[in-house]
């Protein structure tokens, strides 16, 4: 092996660094990430390493540090989750004399490490026992390949490293080249057996079952059939689930749920082809149907979709076989499958809340998101709000006011297949694009695909919670939400919701309470307060919340000024319950009383 996966990102907080970095970019085809300040040359450039060596990991990428390992451990240990998932990092001493994979050793990160150091003239600190001894990781096969029974890996391991032999078997012994050409103790009569096989085999203590996952699950059902059917169709067919690759089936049934649920069953991807791809093997169908060729445009697709993905050098396995609502095919691959760019996912909107804007008030679930979408679209702001996390992934940005444009290039965005963000601040579902989602799935207009793809809402803090944590408390009691902006709604609407929270004596969080030209609501809805509650009622402006140039005011009701409000200022007027306290530090805070005093009987403060 003469080179690395494509793409890993390497990272270097000096520029001492760069000689070995720019010598692993050339061996590895990676990208150079260096800490802003310190690093001039580097591709990426980032100002918080922790940050963004927590958003590359979770995009699963392979990290290479140019650091110290303890630097690299203390950056990611909030991150690391479960071996069988996380990606390989490995840390490289700066002048290269030492590479050292801390994770993903059985994910390649081993290999990488032995290649690393060939080329740097430095040592690979390989520390996983199995690799060392045998050259090999037998609870990790390679991709393409399943281990039936990893409940057993552990003593069989301990076995290996005690001294005993293996012996190899299996009618699908030739296939694994990447068992015999390791470095285990062969031998005939060996304690410990790993055994290739295309059948179920019931392994004994000491022994591992491997297949290969050369087999397409073809499926084609009607609208909301059960996933129980369809388990039960399978056990019909008689293959062996752990040689399963993929399950496939015509877009159409993109969104059925029962498939997703049967593809989650086996531990494999679902992947969707369309009716014309589906037709190009229709000369191999052993049961085409005109019935469905009339209904869906192929004459056949539980058949068709095996066929496609295993390709011209594959065949069917297990012809269609059918139960009431559903009917399933099998495809085996000449060799063990790789689905490349075969088919299409289900495709994935995450419309999601950035809260103001600041990393500290961004939900874990919101960054997990972008960091694992493979498209972000929103307005421009919000995007360079989310700072290194857009790093790798493709922007579709778009102005204000071109809303449904930026909601609907989302979801065909996501039609196509991809993982796809639609980023708003605050919360997504408050005055922002969820809604705006939903309504275009209602009212049509999308393409099929977009229509069938699967959609997450991800709260983010709203700018009326952020307003009131600055200013105290002053959503302790009833309150609502009101924009003033007469742009989707008749301000004779909005009027009568003013009037009716003044009378109803709700604290009021005004959203969007002036523009350039719209300067006289905010001053109508002060006149309708001022009818209903007292001239001293507190009154939070909060400008600019969570980002650079934040300003806090809290100002009496009938001092409030409108040319003190501008298009970033989120204004809360309190309830006539709403009080305000000052502390020793100067500090003026706003607090709506719940009534925990009169429940109780006694006065807060008071002895009982």
């Amino acid at each position: 092996m003469n080179s690395l996966a494509e793409g890993p990102a390497i990272v270097v907080l000096s520029s001492s660094s760069m000689p070995v970095a720019e010598e692993i970019k050339s061996l590895s085809g990676g990208e150079i990430h260096g800490l802003r300040g310190r690093v001039e040359r580097a591709d990426v450039l980032f100002d918080d390493a922790q940050h963004h060596l927590g958003s590359l990991f979770a995009q699963k990428r392979t990290l290479i540090g140019i650091m110290a390992s303890g630097a690299m451990v203390r950056l990611l240990a909030p991150h690391i989750g479960d071996k069988r998932t996380d990606p390989a990092v490995l840390s490289v001493a700066d002048d290269g004399s030492s590479v050292v994979p801390l994770l993903g050793g059985h994910h390649g990160g081993n290999q990488m490490a032995r290649v690393l150091a060939g080329h740097l003239g430095g040592f690979a600190a390989i520390t996983t026992a199995g690799d060392i001894r045998f050259g090999v990781s037998l609870d990790e096969p390679p991709k393409g390949w399943r281990l039936r029974n990893p409940e057993n890996a552990k003593a069989v391991m301990a076995a290996l490293l005690g001294g005993a032999h293996v012996q190899l078997g299996g009618d699908d012994l030739e296939q694994a080249s990447w068992l015999k050409q390791s470095d285990l103790p062969f031998s005939p009569t060996g304690d410990v057996r790993l055994t290739v096989s295309a059948e179920p085999v019931e392994p004994q203590k000491l022994e591992l079952v491997y297949c290969r996952q050369n087999l397409v699950l073809g499926v084609g059902c009607e609208r909301g059939a059960g996933f129980d059917e369809l388990q039960s169709l399978l056990s019909e067919i008689d293959i062996d689930p752990c040689a399963i690759a993929c399950v496939a089936s015509i877009d159409l049934k993109a969104d059925e749920a029962a498939i997703h649920q049967l593809a989650e069953h086996l531990g494999v991807p679902a992947r969707f082809l369309s009716a014309e791809v589906l037709e190009l093997e229709a000369d191999r169908l052993q049961n085409p149907s005109d019935v469905v060729f009339a209904e869906v445009g192929c004459h056949g697709v539980a058949e068709g979709a095996a066929l496609a993905l295993v390709g011209a050098d594959g065949h069917l396995l297990r012809a269609k076989l059918k139960s009431t609502r559903a009917t399933m095919a099998i495809g085996v691959a000449a060799q063990t499958l790789t689905l490349g760019d075969k088919g299409r996912s289900r495709g994935h909107l995450s419309v999601v809340g950035i809260g103001p804007g600041s990393e500290g008030w961004r939900s874990p679930e919101v960054t997990q998101l972008v960091s694992q979408a493979t498209d972000l679209v929103g307005y421009s702001l919000y995007l360079d709000l989310l700072g290194d996390l857009t790093t790798g992934r493709a922007r579709h940005d778009f102005d204000l006011g071109k809303e449904e444009d930026r909601v609907r290039h989302a979801m065909e965005l996501a039609g196509e297949g991809r993982n796809v963000a639609l980023v708003c601040s605050g919360d997504a579902g408050i005055y922002a694009m969820a809604t705006l989602v939903y309504e275009l799935l209602k009212s049509g207009g999308l393409s099929d695909a977009a229509q069938r793809i699967a959609i997450q809402v991800s709260p983010g803090i709203s700018a009326l919670q952020a307003a009131a944590a600055r200013a105290g408390a002053p959503l302790g009691h009833d309150f609502c939400t009101i924009s003033l902006s007469d742009l989707l709604t008749p301000w004779e609407s909005i009027q009568m919701r003013v009037k009716a929270a003044a009378e109803g004596d709700f604290v009021i969080a005004f959203y969007n309470p002036v523009s350039r030209r719209r300067r006289t609501q905010l001053a109508y809805a002060k006149d309708v307060l001022l009818q209903h509650r007292p001239d001293d009622t507190p009154v939070i402006l909060a400008t600019n919340l969570g980002r650079e140039g934040e300003l806090i005011r809290i100002v009496p009701l009938a001092d409030l000024l409108i040319d003190d409000v501008d298009m970033l200022t989120v204004v809360i007027v309190g309830s006539s319950q709403s009080q305000t306290v000052s502390t020793g530090d100067g500090k003026t805070w706003v607090y709506t009383p719940r009534g925990y005093a009169a429940k109780q009987g006694t006065k807060i403060g008071s002895a009982a």
